[in-house]
């Protein structure tokens, strides 16, 4: 099911309702409705993949148990190898298992020699890399006892399929998530006000800002050959913006739903495109998943505490496995180890960067030409594009079929937006509609969004692009 869908518009209010009309009762209550609504949610869009989201939870519910009560350190670290395997998996069958063998068949091809293999009609389940990481945080750190484990079945399983959050984040950690699922909940007039005004500015970026956005930046990745270098020049700057109003605006709709229902979720984008760095910037995007891969991946692997070309290496090795995180293709693969580059860069060169207008351009700069990567099609039409950026500059194509006015339309929305973050990054971090001190300039604020959303948004054709990862 889809934010942006008239199923969520009449689903959330009924779970709304049921749920705060249940609110006097027990907890347990609450949460066998979150689980029955956030499986309703899931199964929506193909109901044959629960049985993935149960039996990964019910491995890591049995698993946390036991871990409680295994003391004998070769056991432990069985169980958690099968927490691994079994998330991992799942994973790696359903996402990565075409994408391996066609690259292992075509690597021969190389050699002059040819091997056929044989790949399956798999479909991948949405929101699968999302909530695979959530469960696997949890085991890791139960067995690290960094989180004592639930042994309420109920509770876990809601916290697994939390439907704000289930199929694109951000990637909670249990140790935030978890408790709140077994702490009273009561109805409160401020979280369900800022929730509403959250899935609003979401829904602007999202539907106004992405979706416009899409319009331009598919009509020219789409159709390269007909395109010159400042057409492809604007479409990446589009993209840019195409992807953080997708998915800061999906991270800010479940943010806002959860705290419909009494839950806090973590913030997951803070204006990266004003970073000073490259380093700052994953600072600020995506957050919940760059934080895992930190807490998960690079500090196990030793992170900055050991020699200087092993710490440049865990840099590397965690970009380039969170570039194949994010999708089963090459051009992933190049933009994760374009990132870990740049990183290494910075290491070596520039470690310490002051904030200022240049180096801002700069970070925006080199990010954008990784996004290049990130949205060709294939390998062989980025490197296409990069060429003739540098060597055919051409005309500007501006229209979109018989819709002149697409570009228009999205250029207003992106420099809206900027012109909000802009003001919140220099001049006044907590500034936003909802904290204006008149009641009216607040009320007329909010409604200028909803006539943006309802007049300028795309709709029909918004599927979000995290929901591919």
């Amino acid at each position: 099911m889809l934010f942006n869908s008239i199923d969520f518009a009449i689903f959330l209010p009924i779970v709304f309702g049921l749920y705060w009309a249940i609110a006097k009762k027990k907890i347990i209550f609450q949460n066998i409705l979150l689980l029955v609504a956030s499986y309703i949610f899931y199964g929506w869009w193909d109901s044959r993949f629960l049985s993935l989201i149960l039996f990964s939870s019910l491995v890591d519910f049995y698993i946390g148990k036991s871990l409680l009560t295994t003391r004998n350190i070769k056991k432990r670290k069985i169980l958690l190898f099968i927490s691994i395997i079994v998330n991992l998996g799942f994973l790696g069958f359903f996402k990565y298992y075409n994408f391996f063998v066609d690259s292992f068949s075509n690597a021969f091809t190389i050699f002059g020699s040819s091997i056929t293999g044989r790949g399956l009609d798999i479909i991948l389940p949405v929101g699968i890399s999302f909530y695979t990481f959530q469960t696997l945080s949890y085991t890791i750190d139960v067995y690290k006892r960094k989180l004592q484990p639930t042994t309420n079945i109920i509770g876990f399983f809601a916290f697994v399929s939390f439907f704000p959050q289930l199929v694109a984040g951000p990637i909670e950690r249990a140790s935030n998530l978890l408790p709140q699922f077994f702490t009273k909940r009561k109805f409160s007039y401020v979280n369900v006000s800022m929730g509403v005004k959250l899935m609003i500015w979401g829904f602007f970026l999202k539907i106004v800002v992405a979706d416009r956005a899409a319009i331009y930046v598919n009509a020219i990745y789409n159709n390269i050959e007909n395109h010159e270098g400042l057409s492809f020049i604007a479409a990446t700057i589009m993209f840019a913006f195409q992807i953080y109003g997708d998915f800061a605006g999906y991270s800010l709709i479940a943010i806002g739903t959860a705290k419909l229902f009494g839950f806090n979720l973590m913030t997951n984008f803070k204006r990266p495109y004003f970073s000073s760095s490259v380093s700052e910037f994953w600072t600020r995007w995506h957050i919940s998943l760059s934080t895992w891969f930190r807490d998960y991946l690079y500090i196990p692997l030793g992170g900055n505490r050991v020699g200087k070309l092993r710490w440049l290496f865990n840099l590397f090795i965690t970009f380039l496995i969170s570039g194949l995180w994010h999708g089963a293709n090459w051009t992933f693969v190049v933009w994760g180890a374009l990132n870990g580059i740049y990183l290494i860069i910075e290491v070596l060169f520039f470690s310490k960067k002051s904030k200022n207008f240049f180096n801002i351009i700069l970070t925006f700069v080199l990010i954008n030409f990784a996004w290049i990567f990130f949205r060709a099609n294939t390998i062989s039409d980025a490197l296409y594009i990069i060429n003739i950026m540098t060597t055919k500059l051409g005309t500007l194509y501006i229209g979109v079929g018989p819709d002149k006015t697409a570009p228009i339309y999205s250029l207003l929305a992106i420099s809206f937006l900027f012109l909000v973050e802009l003001k919140r990054e220099f001049f006044d971090a907590t500034f936003s509609i909802s904290r204006n001190r008149n009641e009216y300039l607040r009320m007329f604020g909010y409604a200028i969004l909803i006539f943006c959303i309802l007049y300028l948004g795309v709709f029909g054709d918004g599927q979000f692009i995290y929901f591919q990862f």
